[in-house]
């Protein structure tokens, strides 16, 4: 069973920045697909953005120019730097891993979590 744990998270005001970070742990084959959803309170969770474990990524339209994702494949390591943050950029962040390594679907592996709050 992969595991997935996630740090970073935190308190910041608008226009800061943060840095989100997860390791894959116990995995029995190559990881695939990584990425990072959010969910905000009342809302369903939704794409970040994600990356094959080719380089290839995808990200929501609502933070393009703002968040970078980036992966290490040999440490099976993922992260998201956030700049430029907005009040609506409030979210508990969830990493994701899969074996597919394809952008089409999450994977099957998700972390515990970490909030991520942007104050006005």
């Amino acid at each position: 069973q992969v595991q997935l744990v996630e740090s970073g998270g935190g308190l910041v005001q608008a226009g800061g920045s943060l840095r989100l970070s997860c390791a894959a742990s116990r995995s029995p084959f190559s990881i695939g697909v990584m990425g990072w959803y959010r969910q905000a309170p009342g809302k369903q969770r939704e794409l970040v953005a994600a990356i094959t474990n080719g380089g290839s990524t995808n990200y929501a339209d609502s933070v393009k120019g703002r968040f970078t994702i980036s992966r290490d494949n040999a440490k099976n390591t993922v992260s998201l730097q956030m700049n430029s943050l907005k009040p609506e950029d409030t979210a508990v962040y969830y990493c994701n891993a899969g074996f597919l390594n394809t952008l089409a679907y999450p994977g099957d592996y998700w972390g515990q979590g970490t909030q991520v709050t942007v104050s006005s």
